[in-house]
């Protein structure tokens, strides 16, 4: 098995390694709270409309940042800095030099084995298209972190 992400730099990957480094846990996709006070990140169980909820995956991902502008567009050097990327987002493991869970899909050559490891959002949210933004601090959440 290649195991680029331990013998390249981001920089040197290609974009399509770059790419297969998301496990699809959808996390990216929870619509996050920074505290204006104290600038702590606090997730919400509610994702972006675009995200399908059964596959996890954005369901307009071309099209992505004219549809949210504010969607991430995740480089090597936010992947190194974001404070608010997952513990097991491998990106941020990458970035810290470690290596990834046992259950990505580069490890296992299943693309739903971070699903079936319960490693993703699946069953656990709701859409943004379905909650008031008003409701938005009372679905905060921990159960990633």
């Amino acid at each position: 098995m290649n195991q680029f992400w331990k013998e390249k730099s981001f920089e040197q990957m290609s974009h399509e390694e770059w790419e297969s480094l998301c496990d699809g846990c959808a996390k990216c996709c929870l619509i996050k709270l920074r505290d204006s006070k104290t600038k702590t990140v606090k997730f919400t169980n509610v994702v972006c409309r675009y995200l399908d909820l059964q596959t996890c995956h954005c369901s307009d991902y071309p099209n992505r940042h004219e549809n949210v502008p504010e969607c991430i567009f995740l480089t090597p050097e936010l992947a190194r800095h974001l404070d608010w990327l997952p513990k097991t987002c491998a990106y941020r493991l990458v970035a810290d030099g470690k290596d990834l869970p046992w259950w990505h899909p580069l490890k296992t050559g299943d693309p739903n084995s971070a699903r079936k490891a319960g490693g993703t959002v699946y069953g656990k949210v709701v859409s943004e298209s379905e909650v008031d933004d008003a409701d938005l601090e009372d679905m905060v959440v921990n159960w990633f972190e």
